[in-house]
């Protein structure tokens, strides 16, 4: 069986307040993209998993395919063993999600693969478990996210057929690094009504909370998201807590010689 675990990208992240247990209630708009990883499972005598592609930083027996592996055979211990291979595509710490969304991919893959007809809530309590924005992917539609970023409401947003490109400048941020730096505040502009105005306003009213961090530590990023707009972006910002930068534009733009240097992607919006 294989599955492509796809990125998302932020539109909008606002860091409203610490929480008592040490994680912060943010705000966002999570929206699905299609730069993807391949994760495959097989039956297997043992369990076992492996990588290829972009390295992975840290120890394989802590991967989130792993970890949904095992949640679920703590609960169905007669899912039987499979042997993993991960293909790593999408940048790693570059605010994606994409090791969040391959830990979902195989919750959902595990599912299907042992017959255990889990609701879509069911699998989202068990993503929860693995990381904050894990439970997102499960359903992988746009989505308003608050509380840690692992609530969900329908959000009337609808970005078909525009055309996005991703710039990533293969520096790595890591989220304990990125909150140091964040001063939570309440917005001045409400997440959910600056997004029912059109895109051309959102330059003005949708936000990454991370950039008046970040920004200043690593100027580059910067730097490309003004050279989005200089090629034509409607909107642009950093997703997550970075490093990737976006930009969204009414139609396909040419190859941007700048960016030749960096890990890119480009894509209609679905």
């Amino acid at each position: 069986m294989v599955t492509f675990p796809n990125a998302k990208i932020n539109i909008g992240l606002n860091i409203i307040e610490k929480r008592s247990d040490g994680f912060h209630n943010l705000e966002s708009c999570f929206y699905p993209i299609g730069w993807a990883d391949v994760l495959e499972i097989t039956k297997a005598e043992k369990l076992s998993f492996k990588s290829s592609g972009l390295t992975i930083p840290g120890s394989a027996e802590n991967n989130l395919c792993l970890t949904a592996f095992q949640l679920l055979k703590a609960d169905y211990n007669a899912i039987e063993n499979i042997a993993i291979h991960l293909h790593k595509v999408v940048p790693i710490g570059a605010g994606m999600g994409g090791g969040s969304a391959d830990g979902a991919f195989m919750l959902k893959m595990i599912n299907e693969f042992a017959a255990l007809n889990l609701s879509n809530e069911n699998l989202q309590n068990y993503a929860r478990k693995m990381g904050s924005d894990c439970a997102f992917f499960i359903e992988n539609i746009p989505k308003y996210c608050f509380e840690k970023g692992d609530k969900f409401e329908d959000l009337a947003i609808d970005l078909k057929g525009k055309y996005i490109v991703l710039v990533n400048p293969n520096i790595h941020i890591s989220t304990a690094e990125a909150y140091a730096g964040v001063i939570p505040k309440h917005p001045k502009y409400s997440l959910i009504e600056a997004l029912k105005t059109p895109i051309t306003n959102w330059k003005n009213c949708v936000f990454n909370d991370f950039e008046d961090s970040i920004f200043p530590n690593y100027p580059i990023l910067k730097e490309i998201k003004n050279q989005l707009y200089q090629y034509g972006a409607t909107y642009a910002s950093m997703t997550g807590s970075g490093s990737t930068i976006y930009g969204i534009f009414e139609k396909e733009i040419n190859s941007i010689p700048k960016f030749d240097v960096f890990q890119t992607w480009c894509g209609v919006l679905n």
